[in-house]
């Protein structure tokens, strides 16, 4: 019977567990939008993850939506990520960096010359974002036009490859949490006419595009990408038809032979079968659809991970807030040992305080 514990080849990835850290933002960014010191430390010592994924990454200065969040985007983000990840290889490990645009999740003030948030359309959701004076509705967003659309594609590209001069090992596309990439893929925001919007076809071609330049770049077996099929996060209705939409965009993936596709289940961060669902969404189905690796994600615990494993209804799961208050998770679920609660009030900003001072089972 598979465990969490056994190796497994994910990609171009030989991983020696299938305990995933998940993707956390915790908006401790330095002057520059990027790592400093206390995140070398951070992600050196969560370092026996299978694969960690770092936090959400944005892949411009148009992309970012939240305070002190890092960029991968000019030489000096690559120069402090190249740090973060020598010191996860001296320990060891393996690092995917999740690329990022919140589309129209963000506010004028975070952006160049106060620009207006960009999105598949004009609407503002009611939702807040965190800037330098604290939580602040959204900024009203503009559409895309068609004709910028290369041009954003080519920030993904050119993100995929400032990752590769980092010394990354992969990169994982966040199509999930209705940002950007889910404001395009869901027809309850995607307003639009044209190549990018209308049926479930365009409203999946950006997502496909992306993926096709970034594979092209790194090479597709170092690519992965995270999907929400069913979370309303950020204030966004669930789309019409998520199982058709999110199985086309499955099967137009597949042919890629990307590293592995990454599911959110139900809501993020909540239930992962949520009651007030418009039907449940057939995961399983979803699975069909893709020959690669498979991750799950939400609130698992050991032991309804190890049955997901076993059962086959995934090849690896992703921990999100387990890692941040165990960064020997792996070492604890393998012997058992109680794991240490998080503190939520240190998840977002401050310093090493509930960031690199949890200790280890050894040390507590």
């Amino acid at each position: 019977m598979t465990t969490l514990f056994d190796p497994i080849q994910v990609g171009a990835l030989e991983l020696p567990n299938r305990i995933i850290m998940a993707p956390l933002t915790r908006n401790r960014a330095v002057a520059g939008l990027k790592p400093g010191s206390l995140q070398v430390e951070y992600y050196q010592q969560r370092a026996s993850a299978g694969l960690i994924i770092t936090e959400a990454t944005q892949i411009s200065p148009m992309g970012q939506g939240y305070l002190d969040t890092p960029g991968i985007y000019n030489g000096d983000q690559i120069a402090a990520w190249k740090q973060v990840t020598d010191a996860v290889h001296a320990a060891g490990g393996r690092i995917f960096v999740q690329l990022w645009h919140v589309g129209r999740i963000s506010h004028s003030s975070l952006l160049p010359d106060g620009a207006a948030p960009v999105s598949s359309t004009n609407r503002r959701p009611n939702a807040q974002t965190f800037a330098a004076e604290g939580f602040v509705d959204v900024s009203p967003p503009r559409a895309l036009r068609d004709e910028e659309i290369p041009g954003l594609i080519e920030d993904y590209r050119h993100a995929t490859r400032c990752a590769l001069e980092a010394g990354f090992d992969g990169v994982e596309v966040h199509a999930a949490n209705n940002y950007l990439l889910e404001q395009f893929l869901r027809d309850t925001v995607n307003d639009r006419t044209g190549p990018y919007g209308g049926n479930i076809a365009n409203r999946a071609r950006l997502v496909v595009e992306i993926m096709q330049a970034i594979a092209a770049e790194m090479g597709a077996n170092r690519v992965g990408i995270r999907i929400s099929p069913m979370t309303t996060f950020n204030d966004t209705a669930r789309d019409t038809d998520p199982q058709a939409l999110f199985e086309h965009l499955v099967t137009q993936l597949d042919p890629l032979g990307l590293a592995y596709v990454h599911v959110i289940q139900g809501e993020t961060g909540g239930p992962r079968y949520p009651e007030d669902a418009q039907r449940p969404f057939d995961y399983a189905a979803l699975k069909a659809c893709y020959s690669g690796c498979w991750m799950l994600n939400n609130g698992y615990g050991p032991e309804d991970a190890s049955q997901a494993i076993a059962a086959d209804e995934a090849d690896v799961i992703a921990f999100g807030r387990p890692f941040i208050s165990n960064p020997d998770l792996v070492r604890r679920l393998r012997e058992g040992a109680p794991l240490t609660p998080p503190n939520p009030e240190t998840f977002y900003g401050g310093g090493a305080e509930g960031y690199t001072d949890y200790p280890t089972l050894e040390a507590s």
